[in-house]
């Protein structure tokens, strides 16, 4: 009967095993923001995080399409696409629903004060969500 129940289950919702992927944060070793965002990913986007810590995490990025002028502290790997920095959440739902062509990844450069995982009460800065891949880097949102 569990058997059966299973199987009518993963017909019946067939996009449950995609939101179960793990999220891989590789984080610049010791980093407290990346800890923050990363528990804030997985109560957002309701998914299993795994954290590494990466002295070679630079490194990583561009390999996954980062451009070096939109480093940050953190590479999150979701569904392929490479997540730098500390994106809002509403932004990443948006990226993997849309599936943009030609975008690999979502990016906001450096650590912006009131971006998730920096939040510091009063302070507050205006950032752009970018995204990169086969085009020159575009803005994808504004916050």
């Amino acid at each position: 009967m569990k058997k059966i129940l299973a199987f009518a289950l993963a017909v019946a919702v067939p996009g449950i095993a995609v939101a179960q992927t793990a999220i891989v944060v590789h984080r610049d070793p010791g980093c407290g923001c990346c800890a923050k965002w990363a528990a804030m990913a997985q109560r957002e986007l309701k998914r299993p995080v795994r954290m590494i810590d990466n002295p070679q995490r630079a490194t990583l990025a561009h390999k996954a399409g980062v451009p070096a002028t939109l480093g940050s502290c953190h590479t999150a790997i979701i569904d392929g696409y490479a997540i730098e920095g500390h994106v809002p959440f509403a932004d990443i739902k948006r990226l993997l629903a849309t599936k943009p062509r030609g975008v690999r990844g979502l990016a906001v450069g450096g650590m912006p004060m009131g971006s998730p995982g920096m939040e510091v009460p009063g302070r507050a800065e205006r950032y752009a969500v970018m995204a990169f891949g086969a085009r020159e880097p575009r803005v994808f949102a504004r916050h």
